[in-house]
Formats: C-alpha cells, structure tokens, sequence
C-alpha cells in the first residue's frame, strides 16, 4: 500500500512513565481506508464471481435463487469491480505522485522499496536455510520479500483479471481492435486468474500475515496502523536500527491505539478470515467435484 513520507508524519505525544509501551505508526490512515477498501472489495468478488465459475454446482444454483438469480449476482460483481478498479487507480496515482511531483527517493529501490532486490532474495534463501537449522533468522527492513511476493501478485492480478473482465464486460467495444479468438481466452484468462487470486489471498496471503507464529491469530498493524516497539524491533530489525542511527526513529512515535478501535478491528478483521476461509474451503469443493465430474 501506499505511504506517506516520514516528513509528513507528526509524532504523537507518549506518555512519561517508562512503564507505558512505545508504539510507533507503520502504516497511514489512508493506506489502511485503502487497504480496508481493497479486501472489502475483494471479498465481494470472490463471494460473487464463485457462483458464476462453478454455475452448476448445487450451492451456486441455491445462493442464486436466494439473492435473486444469476442477474444479482453479476450485478453485484461489477459493482464491486468498479470499487476495486476506483481503489488501484488511486495507488497508481499516489505512486506517479510521489514518484515524479514530489521525487520521493527509495520507492522504486532501497530499503523501503516494494520492487525486490538482491537482499529479498538472500533473505529467502536464510530463511529456508532457517527453517530447517542450518542458519540464523534473517533480518528484516521495512518490506520482507513475502510482502513484496503478495502485493506484487496482487497488482499483477488487478492488471490481468481487471483487463480481461472489462473486455467481456464490454466486449463489442473490444471487439473492435481485438480478434474473435482473443475475446475467446479472456473469459478462460479471467475465470482460472480469479480462481488463482482467490486460492492465493484465502491461503498463501492469510498465512504470510496473520498465521505465522509471531503474528498468530491476527497482525493488527493493517488495522490500528501502529504497532509496540518490541513488535518493530523483532519483525523489522533493520528499519528500527535504520531510523535510529538516521535519527528519524522519533517521528515515528504514536498513540497508543484506542481500546475500542482494537476491537472493532478484531471483529471485522477476524469476520473478513473466516469469511475468507469459507470462500476457499467451497472453492476447493466445487473445483474437485467439476473435476471429478461429480456434482
């Protein structure tokens, strides 16, 4: 997601007593409406988009006839395109903007990069050497190389399915400077992308942030958008230590997050997994019975 630059983040009063827990801010307001926004969205597409895949499937046919028939659906699921196309505009936009207007240096290289580098992947070959003993725990700095692995699986996944649902959704204007056969593997593009995408976000994407044993059962940072200093220390070594001999660790200082803001994150953040969860365990069920020429 997008960030705003550390010049433009006020540090938050903290209290006196040593006692009291530092938190500092990892990601902004906007980024986290974004990202809220975002998974909302996506939810919405994947609930929808399902029922279309895997049609003649028995729960698909009985959702339908519950919200209304195939029309609501598909309704519904280029609403929710629209949300999301809306939301990945607003990134590009924030991206050329501190890009290019305001020449924001490390956002396409460094430390607080999403674009890989070499450091991503010795880190992934420590952390498999970890994994099985044969080395320490890497260390990390503002991205690890799983985050940078999901969002860029995600923005490939915006440009291929966005592209391929507009041009069945609008399918006589492609028709135009596209072939008959092109409009053809689009709807076979779109369909195994977005059942890609959905295996990847309800698996791979869920594990990586929130079940993993230092943020099990929920990383709360996308969230509340701060997070203790103990937790910075531990999951981002090199950023703290980075921002410290820098001397800009201070301007990331925060408030504390708020009890009931905690806990309305907890309800919708925990409702999105199961509901996440759900979707996937009832698309591994509708893909292996379609395979399995079964239901």
């Amino acid at each position: 997601m997008t960030e705003q630059t550390e010049t433009e983040i006020v540090p938050a009063a903290q209290p006196a007593s040593g006692k009291d827990e530092k938190y500092y801010l990892r990601f902004t307001l906007p980024q986290r409406y974004l990202h809220a926004v975002l998974f909302t969205s996506f939810l919405g597409l994947a609930a929808t988009g399902l029922p279309m895949r895997f049609s003649d499937n028995a729960g698909a046919r009985f959702f339908a006839r519950a919200v209304g028939g195939f029309g609501a659906i598909l309704f519904f699921h280029k609403f929710c395109a629209i949300i999301l196309t809306l939301a990945f505009l607003y990134h590009l936009k924030d991206i050329f903007t501190r890009a290019v207007v305001h020449k924001e240096k490390g956002m396409f290289w460094g430390p607080t990069s999403m674009v890989a580098n070499w450091k991503d992947v010795k880190d992934l070959v420590g952390h498999l050497r970890w994994f099985v003993g044969l080395g320490p725990k890497p260390q990390f700095d503002r991205y690890a190389y799983w985050e940078k692995f999901d969002y860029w699986a995600v923005f490939w996944g915006m440009v291929v399915i966005g592209f391929s649902g507009y041009a069945m959704w609008f399918a006589p204007f492609f028709a135009k400077f596209l072939p008959g056969w092109a409009l053809n593997a689009v709807l076979v593009v779109h369909g195994e992308e977005a059942l890609l995408a959905i295996l990847f976000i309800f698996s791979i994407h869920f594990v990586n942030t929130h079940l993993r044993p230092d943020s099990f059962p929920m990383d709360m940072v996308i969230f509340t958008g701060k997070e203790t200093e103990e937790e910075f220390k531990k999951k981002r070594a090199l950023e703290y230590q980075r921002l410290e001999r820098q001397g800009k660790l201070e301007a990331k200082l925060a408030d504390k997050p708020v009890y009931w803001w905690v806990n309305f994150a907890k309800v919708v953040g925990f409702t999105a997994i199961l509901i996440g969860l759900v979707l996937l365990v009832l698309t591994l069920i509708a893909y292996f019975q379609l395979n399995g020429g079964v239901g």
